[in-house]
């Protein structure tokens, strides 16, 4: 599994892509509270771009993939 950042870095300064949960072999729980971080406080080399893909379990959501900008450095 690629890490956040190999993934983050691959990227120009601008585009948009996505991560989700299987790309960083999480959980939809443990992605959930990682990108609920991302959310308040931006990513590492990224901020959010767009509305957060949400999946239902057990009547509960769960965030399983962002769509994100990158920026020019990581913060």
């Amino acid at each position: 599994m690629p890490d956040l950042k190999s993934i983050v870095d691959k990227q120009q300064a601008g585009a948009r892509f996505v991560i989700s949960a299987p790309m960083l072999g999480l959980d939809l729980v443990a992605f959930d509270r990682l990108a609920r971080t991302w959310i308040a406080n931006g990513g590492p080399g990224f901020v959010l771009d767009g509305i957060p893909f949400r999946k239902v379990i057990n009547g509960q959501f769960f965030i399983q993939r962002v769509t994100v900008k990158r920026v020019l450095e990581h913060t």
